[in-house]
């Protein structure tokens, strides 16, 4: 009767842990498509900042960091 439970508790343990891996390889795929087909409608984004909008971060930062130096 014993070896009959540890029968059932591995091909149970089997079952499940076969069950979560097709899962999760199924999610990944998906996850992966959905990724290119973003990747295929979204426009392109620009390179990076231009210069005015990093002196104005740049302005913006040095703003805050005087008003709240202690």
């Amino acid at each position: 009767m014993e070896s009959s439970l540890l029968n059932q508790g591995l091909e149970l343990m089997l079952v499940g842990m076969g069950t979560v891996f097709v899962f999760l390889t199924l999610l990944v795929i998906a996850m992966s498509a959905m990724g290119g087909i973003v990747r295929r409608v979204s426009p392109q984004v620009a390179d990076g900042p231009s210069d005015d909008e990093v002196a104005a971060i740049t302005a913006a930062v040095v703003a805050h960091r005087k008003k709240h130096t202690r």
